[in-house]
């Protein structure tokens, strides 16, 4: 069978939507599955839907695998979307035509910077790992090819001025997508740095500030890659071989931080793509970690003292979903000082989203640093929900104790920091209420002493003693009944 190219769709006789030739609008700096999924499918509906015309020009941060193969099918590939909407299963088949070629950063840096003369250019996105946004004094001016993502941003953005006109120059919209607090404000002050290292100059620090818009945002859409399991089945539909097929859930959500007149600037909107444009992207960023991230890590160590092994199975599991439900609808979203409804809403969807049959989520890599999540993603609520009704929620904290249990079973591989693998090996056979104790005071692990809480320390010790005589379940069935 042929493999993907432009030459192969007009074999097949599919009546895809493609765009073969536009000027190159987008820079983008990695090419693995979540921006293909995610960036590049939304500015490939940009295309079709809302007249965009542009295509995405990839940099690659090394010579890796997938190089030859965006090579041999002309940067095409099929992406698709399976999930659960509103309790039903979808499955949606989209081509992507977006990218126009894909260049390797340690050999073709040359033709990179070439990019930087292109008038057209005006937007550059990026995911280059949450250790990618980083500012290394070792980085040199006259070697890009080997320095971090910001130091050969920071090269890119000086050729465009030095070549372009100076104070005058088009500058960019940058999108990083980094899961890091703050990427775009830390992105920019990562190439102010190289600025200041390498010299070049008040006036190239000032077009930085005047002339290019570095947006802090937020990314959210499960994307597990290549869908090994169907890609035969893909390919006898299809009619073609696509070495370079990607899978995601269908829910993707782009929250972006900037003024309205950005909508104007970024073809989104038009396209009626779920991206938003707005001065403040905290409110997303909180729903998302309190009903999402905090849902995954409350039942995460209870279901697996249970025996079960991944999201799906919880959701099938009757004590464990009734455990994420008094959690999220009776814990989480009631205390939260955030529009009820809108979480509300937002929580029916990470219900579908736990329940996608296409998606093998392994609760023990939810599991890994579950100290560190918990503080980020499941205190605050507890405090918000002790704010508001003056008592503890049941639910949160019986996952607090499963945490604590999960740790010193010696059942599982734990993954944490080596200070919390310390404390779980120190107390493994305390006494409930010394476990506890000592648990809820290590101040390093939570910024504080839950302990001085009123209440808290108790009923921790009230459910490591529940679980130890009657079983995770049956302790668990108690809290459902409060």
């Amino acid at each position: 069978m042929e493999r993907l190219s432009y030459k192969t769709l007009g074999e097949t006789g599919r009546d895809d939507y493609f765009l073969e030739r536009a000027p190159e609008r987008v820079l983008q700096f990695g090419e693995g599955n979540f921006l293909r999924a995610f960036v590049d499918d939304f500015f490939d509906i940009a295309n079709e839907k809302a007249g965009f015309n542009g295509k995405v020009v990839v940099v690659s941060p090394i010579e890796g695998p997938l190089l030859p193969k965006f090579r041999e099918q002309d940067c095409l590939y099929t992406l698709y979307l399976r999930g659960m909407e509103e309790g039903k299963k979808v499955e949606e088949r989209r081509l992507i035509s977006v990218i126009s070629r894909v260049l390797d950063a340690t050999k073709e840096f040359g033709e990179v910077l070439s990019c930087a003369l292109n008038p057209e250019l005006k937007f550059i996105v990026s995911n280059t790992t949450e250790a990618g946004i980083v500012f290394r004094d070792t980085d040199r001016f006259d070697d890009p090819e080997h320095g971090s993502y910001p130091a050969k941003l920071t090269r890119f953005l000086y050729e465009r001025f030095e070549k372009c006109g100076g104070e005058y120059a088009e500058g960019f919209v940058l999108l990083p997508c980094e899961l890091i607090e703050e990427n775009g404000k830390n992105l920019r002050r990562c190439v102010l740095q190289y600025a200041e290292l390498w010299d070049l100059g008040g006036k190239f620090e000032k077009w930085l500030g005047e002339r290019n818009t570095f947006c802090s945002t937020l990314v959210d859409r499960i994307v597990p890659g290549y869908p090994k399991d169907d890609a035969l089945r893909y390919t006898d539909e299809n009619g073609y071989e696509d070495a370079l097929l990607d899978a995601a859930e269908p829910f993707g959500f782009w929250a972006i931080e900037g003024d309205g007149d950005l909508n104007d600037v970024l073809p989104f909107k038009k396209a009626g793509l779920p991206i938003l444009v707005t001065p403040d992207i905290s409110f997303y960023k909180k729903r998302k970690v309190w009903v999402l991230n905090g849902g995954h890590t409350t039942m995460c160590t209870t279901a697996l003292l249970a025996g079960l092994e991944t999201v799906g199975e919880c959701m099938e599991d009757r004590d464990i979903l009734g455990m994420l439900e008094k959690s999220e609808y009776g814990e989480i979203i009631p205390a939260a000082p955030l529009p009820e409804k809108e979480l509300m809403d937002f929580a029916g969807k990470v219900m579908d989203r736990f329940r996608n049959p296409f998606i093998r989520h392994m609760l023990m890599s939810i599991s890994l640093n579950t100290t560190s999540k918990w503080r980020a993603r499941v205190l605050p609520s507890v405090k918000n929900y002790l704010a508001k009704y003056g008592r503890l929620p049941e639910a949160l904290l019986f996952g607090f104790a499963s945490n604590l249990m999960f740790g010193i079973s010696g059942r599982f591989e734990v993954k944490d920091d080596p200070e919390v693998l310390e404390f779980f090996e120190k107390h493994r056979d305390d006494a409930p209420d010394e476990l506890a104790k000592a648990y809820c005071g290590e101040e390093s692990f939570w910024g504080e002493d839950l302990g001085l809480i009123p209440g808290f320390a108790e009923k921790v010790t009230d459910n490591i003693r529940n679980m130890r005589t009657l079983g995770v379940r049956e302790a668990l069935r108690k809290v459902l009944q409060k």
